[in-house]
């Protein structure tokens, strides 16, 4: 998505000069959500995007996985030869973590692109009994799509709640429901002591049978390759980015999953794993190379997931929040949840309420500050909360 998006913002902002967008894989450059929904259950057969790349004068590369960087040099390395460069953008994504003593276990899985989605897709068809490892994001919409085909689902997760990475206890907590409804097993505070054949072995002792294990639990940016270019890389593995989203190395840019930026709407560094940022972080670099008037970059995050039946989506940060407000049942089909930081509306969670979502990302960017007792009714728009 990144890498796609800064080679059609190039040219929609009048860039004239030769693009080539590079890749690893071997397939068209394709869209990720559809493949943990349409691909994987076998109602897509890919994600391609429709973007005419020899209409817009981009030249595909694909197949070619990148190796290491000169930057000193400009030339980027490739396992077919290095390739010279006036200007770079970094969009290598990020990739899942393995499983520790799971790498080349039969049965073993992770879902990440396209290949890993065609992978699956005849474990599902075969009803295979499924564990998987880790209850975030990806884990729930894997599930979700395994009970859908038919199977049986086991979710492990160490944490004591799903979520426990991205959201605070108390709103995670009912989401831990959700499993049970859609008639997967969800166990928490369990660690995988092995997986075997057929099986995988808890620290308890506990054999849970998997005809299949899929892993997810989580990603880290894709930079090893990185390594003694002269691109400073975090702690996290991120390229770390400034406000342009410039890296430091000269005439190199890092958009999307691979890099962090600084967010002077959150005063902290955002790394930010989400379709939402491939799709706007590349406005800002191709502005940014064109040089027509300096671009900083400071969205409001945003992401969604389809998961056992409900449409979940996020907007914000909320990690320094002193207040949450709860809207509506958390216990009922739609709810939403509010945090503010002194009164000012920092973050928003929506189950199944796609108005509270929308009013609540243009009150973030509008940095508006709310009555907490307004915005606990749920009954009035979110909108209507904000103080005068």
């Amino acid at each position: 998505m990144a890498g796609v998006q800064t080679a059609v913002a190039l040219r929609e902002q009048g860039f004239e000069g030769p693009v080539r967008l590079i890749g690893a894989e071997p397939h068209q450059p394709y869209d990720r959500p559809p493949l943990s929904k349409a691909v994987l259950l076998g109602k897509a057969e890919g994600s391609a995007f429709e973007v005419d790349f020899e209409s817009l004068g981009v030249e595909l590369e694909l197949g070619r996985e990148a190796t290491g960087l000169r930057a000193g040099e400009h030339e980027l390395d490739t396992a077919q030869g290095p390739v010279p460069y006036d200007v770079l953008v970094l969009a290598t994504g990020a990739e899942p973590l393995q499983l520790p003593g799971t790498e080349g276990v039969p049965g073993v899985h992770l879902l990440r692109t396209l290949d890993d989605a065609q992978r699956l897709r005849p474990v599902l068809a075969e009803q295979h009994d499924i564990v998987v490892v880790g209850a975030g994001w990806i884990g729930a919409e894997f599930a979700t799509a395994a009970r859908d085909a038919g199977c049986a689902v086991t979710v492990v997760e160490a944490a004591g709640r799903p979520l426990a990475g991205a959201l605070p206890a108390e709103v995670a907590a009912p989401m831990a429901d959700w499993y049970a409804e859609a008639g997967a097993v969800l166990r928490t505070g369990a660690r995988v002591r092995a997986v075997e054949p057929g099986a995988v072995v808890l620290d308890d002792g506990t054999r849970l049978p998997a005809g299949a294990v899929v892993v997810g639990i989580g990603a880290r940016p894709a930079t090893g390759w990185l390594a003694g270019s002269g691109v400073e890389l975090g702690p996290d593995g991120a390229v770390v980015a400034d406000a342009a989203l410039r890296t430091s190395a000269p005439d190199v840019y890092a958009v999307g999953d691979c890099a962090s930026f600084p967010s002077a709407r959150y005063g902290a560094r955002l790394l930010v794993h989400h379709w939402d940022n491939a799709l706007q972080g590349p406005r800002t670099v191709a502005a940014n190379i064109l040089g027509t008037e300096p671009a900083v970059y400071d969205p409001v995050p945003y992401f969604w997931s389809e998961q056992f039946g409900r449409f979940v989506q996020y907007a914000g940060h909320h990690t320094d929040a002193d207040t949450l407000v709860w809207r509506g049942d958390p216990s009922g089909p739609a709810w939403s949840v509010c945090w503010l930081r002194e009164g000012t509306l920092t973050a928003v969670l929506a189950v199944g309420r796609p108005r509270d979502l929308a009013q609540g990302r243009k009150l973030i960017e509008s940095s508006a500050t709310i009555d907490p007792a307004r915005a606990a009714d749920a009954g009035i728009p979110l909108k209507s909360a904000v103080l005068k």
